[in-house]
């Protein structure tokens, strides 16, 4: 699951912050947690665009996709904070991120009483026409003398205040997954596969379904290559390093901009031989013309793919396309991407054979399969493993497209 914190204090210092930080350390084997601030998010007025602002944009694409939120209230003069009042007016009058998401509340105060009623008067915000979140009934979590109470380390010092914490996220975590088969999803609407718009890094001047498109789209920016250096977030890589590292790893890699515009793939196999089969003169080419050769059911399955991630109604989507030979399990994975603000950014694919892998795992581990070999094309009926990583916590569907390489051959 994958959950984010909200700070509900624009200090600098807050032991609200770092009673987050605790929990995110803490019980990092139940679950993620991506903490958020509100610090730069301006006092309301309806008459302002809330897009106007970056941390806003932020706050309500993160919170859209999480599966759950807690929020880490202060109390001020008996109730929460201005600035946190002022983020759940932002995300309840043209937006609704909260609605039916679930939430959980705790706080960290000086004094002995925590944050309790800080709690109560957020569980009436959060319980009104236009945030309707669903807060976690009772599991009151309230951290008093803040001050004395965590170690050098961030970590809480007292064991039983610790264990009434887990007990409280352990309920949380289960009422998360009780309120997310209420969960409906978005309504998918038509997507452009035909590329009639731009986006600020479409590149124009060149047809994208020119099969050349690869070199006349670089000579029209400039883009680098060779021995240049690429400054990337946590490294420094020439251009040809890059390259070399994307067609290294054992899997066969795409990506498609949220223009639906198909860009790359690491071209580490011959077509004839990928599970996924492309071509070089597809590099650039609208989606519905790397689609062209398939029926219209499968341009349907395509459309959902691509927008159940824009929507944010799944974070992935997994599928195992048939093969005829047992030693295939033709695994498809497509990945939601994001812009710096959580926007959606487009789609990563990655194709690969997982037979070889489970196979390892399961000589690694000393298990078999329930039932013997993996019949051809997959089975329904899995290993007899007590790891539980097939599980996703998202519910997602199978879905037989081949959303962002569109071979119509596997």
């Amino acid at each position: 699951m994958k959950f984010v914190g909200i700070v509900g204090s624009n200090a600098e210092k807050s032991y609200n912050r770092d009673l987050l930080y605790f929990i995110r350390k803490h019980f990092k084997n139940k679950f993620e947690l991506e903490i958020l601030e509100i610090d730069q998010v301006p006092m309301f007025n309806q008459d302002t665009d809330w897009k106007e602002s970056f941390q806003l944009r932020l706050l309500h694409n993160k919170i859209t996709r999480a599966d759950g939120v807690i929020i880490a209230t202060p109390e001020h003069n008996h109730t929460i904070t201005a600035a946190l009042k002022s983020v759940l007016e932002w995300l309840s009058f043209e937006v609704h991120p909260f609605e039916n998401k679930p939430v959980m509340i705790v706080g960290a105060s000086y004094y002995d009483q925590g944050t309790s009623r800080a709690q109560v008067h957020l569980r009436k915000i959060l319980d009104a026409p236009g945030v309707n979140a669903y807060t976690l009934p009772g599991n009151e979590f309230l951290l008093g003398k803040a001050k004395e109470a965590f170690d050098n380390d961030g970590n809480i010092i007292n064991e039983g205040t610790v264990n009434f914490l887990e007990t409280c996220m352990d309920n949380f975590v289960k009422y998360v997954g009780v309120v997310s088969t209420l969960k409906k999803p978005k309504p998918i609407e038509p997507e452009d596969l035909h590329v009639n718009g731009t986006i600020p890094t479409t590149i124009q001047g060149v047809d994208p379904d020119d099969p050349d498109w690869v070199e006349k789209a670089a000579k029209l920016v400039n883009a680098v290559s060779g021995d240049t250096y690429v400054k990337l977030d946590h490294g420094l890589l020439t251009v040809n390093q890059i390259d070399m590292f994307l067609k290294a790893i054992p899997f066969e890699l795409t990506y498609a901009d949220d223009n639906n515009q198909f860009l790359y793939y690491n071209h580490n196999q011959d077509s004839d031989t990928m599970l996924a089969a492309r071509v070089p003169a597809q590099s650039g080419n609208r989606m519905d013309t790397v689609h062209e050769s398939l029926p219209p059911a499968r341009m349907k399955n395509v459309e959902w793919v691509i927008g159940t991630l824009r929507n944010g109604n799944q974070e992935y989507v997994r599928t195992m396309v048939p093969n005829p030979d047992p030693a295939i399990l033709n695994t498809h994975n497509y990945q939601a991407m994001y812009y710096p603000d959580g926007s959606y950014a487009g789609i990563n694919e990655m194709v690969f054979n997982f037979r070889p892998w489970l196979d390892w795992y399961l000589e690694a581990t000393g298990q078999q399969l329930v039932g013997g070999n993996v019949p051809a094309g997959g089975a329904s009926h899995s290993s007899d493993a007590t790891s539980s990583a097939s599980t996703s916590s998202h519910g997602n569907e199978s879905a037989s497209a081949d959303a962002t390489s569109g071979a119509s051959s596997h």
